[in-house]
């Protein structure tokens, strides 16, 4: 079953075509990985689709609902997403257990008893049970990432966006997000995410897309992608990536 379909969708900043014509379908359970140098659209299509910016053109459809249409407050369609950017966007001023149980307990109207219940199991599932009464300034970068992506799961989101959820962290703490992330993808959850952890993809997508200039250039499993791109360009980027040791 198709969750997310993308058709036509285009987006421009000043002049400049971010994304030009993108077309893309994402299935129940399936991990999609956007790769690509940056600049390439990759967040830009996150947050189109998470409908925090305009579209120019093309339709949006999540779960049978045509999210674009401009006269659906785009706040239900939300609703069915969990997003997580690179940076953690936590409230500095709230402990964890209440950074968690915030949107479930304001926008979905689910009791305290029952949200931080909730919020406690999320906070052992991403390896934090202890953490619940701490502030995020007392945390890791790692720490608060995966804090983060336990409030976007917090609502039982249908889709998740990931977008370069490790690009703001040190080295060292880039494996223990990804360790999450790739639990997530076993349980069968719908992600769709941008990285530039090239191995990450090859071990965890079902789908591995490459964009670039805003253009879906080429789409197959790792396998294929990663290792025997049929596109130039495709494998100019490989080529680079390689050099670089990121695969």
């Amino acid at each position: 079953m198709t969750l997310l379909s993308v058709r036509g969708l285009a987006k421009s900043y000043g002049g400049r075509r971010v994304l030009d014509g993108i077309d893309l379908d994402v299935a129940e359970h399936e991990v999609v990985v956007l790769i690509g140098a940056s600049g390439s659209g990759k967040s830009t299509l996150l947050r189109c689709v998470n409908l925090l910016e305009d579209l120019d053109d093309g339709q949006i459809v999540l779960d049978g609902v045509d999210i674009s249409d401009p006269r659906l407050n785009p706040d239900i369609a939300r609703r069915s997403m969990g997003v997580v950017f690179q940076s953690f966007n936590l409230f500095p001023h709230m402990t964890v257990l209440d950074n968690i149980t915030l949107a479930p307990r304001v926008v979905h109207g689910v009791p305290r008893p029952q949200a931080e219940a909730d919020a406690q199991a999320l906070l052992a599932r991403v390896g934090l049970p202890e953490k619940a009464n701490a502030y995020p300034d007392h945390l890791s970068g790692g720490q608060q990432q995966r804090v983060a992506i336990a409030r976007a799961l917090a609502y039982h989101p249908r889709l998740l966006l990931l977008d370069e959820i490790t690009s703001a962290l040190d080295p060292e703490l880039v494996g223990e997000v990804l360790s999450l992330v790739r639990d997530l993808a076993t349980t069968g959850r719908t992600i769709l995410m941008a990285t530039h952890e090239m191995g990450f993809a090859k071990q965890v997508a079902d789908r591995v897309c490459f964009l670039d200039e805003g253009r879906l250039v080429e789409q197959g499993p790792p396998s294929q992608i990663l290792t025997s791109p049929t596109h130039p360009r495709t494998r100019q980027f490989l080529h680079r990536v390689i050099e670089a040791g990121r695969l």
